[in-house]
Formats: structure tokens, C-alpha cells, sequence
């Protein structure tokens, strides 16, 4: 099971739902959330980068009684610059000039492409037991991420609950009032895109109907600023979700598009 996150701020848990959180501080992704023994967190912040897109900046992975801070192209192990491909205590740490990937034994595996996308992907034995960004992975969908007894979040509210607090930071959370628009001026677009003849291995594979939304809160997003980063981020993430699921994209990037 895997949780994500790409793009314009989507997120989607490890039960499946899909939404949009464009917090800047630094939130929990995903971690055990036993009171007694936590066996590992993962923390997430993101930035807006020169181009004005949100990239994540850095991820402090905890493994145990170990500490593992990333950032593009750079491993930092216990507060030491560590050479990849690295092993200690359990965890494999591997870095290419795209991906950053690290295998933890006690059943997690983290992939960033080192700009804007986490995919997050762990053992069952931890159905029912995590928090954060990511969920509970307790099967079910929006309850207890967006229904918790009788009291219902909206997608913000839900993720500034996630804000790990630090001293001498402040850090605005994002405004819970307001709404996303609708997009539904981008929906032929965003379907043509994502129902072209290189995903025909994807349809059965996806929820096919939040990626066309996600893309459409991308369009709408980049109020017609069509650089790759609007256009390409929500396709990048079906088509690496459709290779996780074990489907096989075509080529679907072309000498002028993405």
C-alpha cells in the first residue's frame, strides 16, 4: 500500500483519498503512531522554488533510534554527509541522479524524485496504526482522516493538524475557509490526457477519476501558465502509480509535450 504526494500539494493517502494541502511548514507524513514504541516517522517540508511551484525541500526520516535527513542529491545519516548507496542498522540508502530511495527492513520503502513527488510504500502490519498526511491506513476511506466521530474536517484542517511544532518557528498555516474552485472547464483536457492510448494498461489498474480531478486543480492552479510543471506533474504521478501497480505506461512524454 502506498501513500503519495506531487505536484500542486496533493496528497493521497494510503486508503485512497485524494486532496489538496498547500501547508509550507513541516508536517508529519506518515509514522507510527503507537503511544508506547513509535517505530519510525516521517516528516516532510515543503518550499516554493524559483519558478513558484511547491517542491519538498527535505525529508527526516526515523527509523528506530536512527536519523536520516534528505535533501536533493545529499544523505545526512545521524548528522554525517553519508556516501550512497549506504547501509546500516536495517535501512539501504540509494541515489541516482533522479531518485532518492530508501529500504527500511522493518517494512518501509521511501522513493522521492528529489523535486516535488514522495511515494511512501509499507508493510501491512501497520494497517490501523499510523497518522499524519498519509492517513491511518485502516482500509477505509475518509474515516478518521476526514470524519472522526462526529466532527468532520475539511482537507486543510486536516492537514494543519499534521504542523509538527517547533520552537522559534513560525510558520502561517494555510486559510481552513477556503474553498477550491470547481475546474470544470479542464475536465475534456485532463481526461484526454489521462485516457490516451499509453495508459490503456492503467485504466483498471487506477481510480481514474481523482487523477482527472487532481489535474484539473493543476490547470486551474497555473491560471494558463503552461509550463511542464502544471501540465506534467499529475500525469508523472498516474504513470508511476500505474508502474506500482504493476501496469506498464507507454511512452506517453513527447518532443513537445512534458
Amino acid at each position: 500500500y502506498v501513500c503519495s504526494t506531487w505536484g500542486n500539494n496533493h496528497f493521497k493517502t494510503f486508503d485512497g483519498d485524494i486532496y489538496q494541502f498547500p501547508g509550507m511548514c513541516e508536517y508529519n507524513f506518515v509514522s507510527d503512531c503507537r503511544d508506547t514504541y513509535k517505530e519510525f516517522s516521517v516528516h516532510i517540508q515543503r518550499a516554493l522554488n524559483s519558478n513558484n511551484h511547491p517542491e519538498i525541500q527535505y525529508i527526516l526520516l526515523k527509523i528506530k533510534d536512527f536519523t536520516v535527513y534528505l535533501r536533493p542529491k545529499v544523505a545526512v545519516v545521524d548528522g554525517q554527509i553519508v556516501k550512497t548507496p549506504y547501509y546500516s542498522s536495517g535501512v539501504l540508502i540509494e541515489t541516482s541522479d533522479i531518485y532518492t530511495k530508501v529500504y527500511a527492513k522493518l517494512g518501509l520503502i521511501l522513493i522521492w524524485n528529489q523535486e516535488d513527488a514522495l511515494m511512501v510504500e509499507l508493510d501491512s502490519k501497520f494497517n490501523n496504526l499510523t497518522c499524519g498526511l498519509c492517513g491511518d491506513y485502516n482500509g477505509v476511506q475518509i474515516y478518521n482522516e476526514f470524519i472522526d466521530g462526529f466532527a468532520s474536517y475539511n482537507s486543510i484542517t486536516y492537514g494543519n493538524l499534521q504542523k509538527i511544532s517547533k520552537p522559534n518557528e513560525e510558520c502561517e498555516d494555510p486559510d481552513e475557509t477556503q474553498a477550491l474552485p470547481s475546474c470544470n472547464e479542464h475536465r475534456d483536457e485532463c481526461e484526454r490526457l489521462l485516457t490516451s492510448s499509453a495508459f490503456a494498461d492503467c485504466r483498471l489498474r487506477l481510480n481514474l477519476e481523482m487523477y482527472i480531478q487532481a489535474c484539473m486543480q493543476d490547470k486551474c492552479a497555473c491560471n494558463g501558465n503552461e509550463d511542464s510543471f502544471c501540465l506534467c506533474s499529475t500525469i508523472s504521478e498516474y504513470s508511476r502509480q500505474c508502474s506500482h501497480a504493476g501496469g506498464r505506461p507507454g511512452e506517453w512524454r513527447t518532443q513537445n509535450f512534458c
